[in-house]
């Protein structure tokens, strides 16, 4: 998509208020939540501290891009749901997009290593646990022979 846009829009506004997509959350605005996590040309970046105008000519991916055209939940997603990994959802997108692009890694990480991974993104509700044994749960079915 291209549009014009002021200078100092942010991407966080843009994504949500020019876009219309609103998985793309707001929290604190200084890129310390992670709940505005989106990927970057494939890496997941903190969409609050970068203008609009700077992804010009990048491939940006929001959490709305994670479930497929026909509406199949991603892994993460499926094992959030099944885990119970939310409660209020605010931090969600960004953690999901923080964990989605290292999905081959996951199989190999030690519970310590998950929490570390998860360490730049803040949830207020689930003490982590959850959130874990959802992303221990998809290393495991990814690991399972089909």
């Amino acid at each position: 998509m291209r549009a014009d846009v002021e200078p100092r829009l942010l991407l966080t506004d843009f994504l949500r208020h020019e876009v219309g997509l609103t998985g793309t959350n707001v929290g604190c605005e200084h890129g310390v939540c992670g709940a505005c996590t989106v990927l970057f040309d494939g890496d997941p970046i903190r969409a609050c501290l970068m203008f609009a105008v700077q992804a010009a000519g990048h491939e940006i991916e929001t959490v709305e891009s994670l479930a497929g055209a026909d509406g199949e939940l991603h892994p993460l997603q499926t094992a959030f749901n099944e885990c119970h990994a939310l409660q209020c959802g605010f931090c969600t997108p960004g953690i999901l997009m923080s964990l989605a692009p290292n999905l081959d890694e996951l199989s190999e990480l030690d519970e310590g290593q998950i929490r570390e991974r998860l360490s730049g993104n803040l949830c207020r509700c689930t003490g982590y646990q959850h959130i874990v044994d959802a992303v221990q749960r998809v290393a495991k079915d990814r690991e399972a022979p089909k």
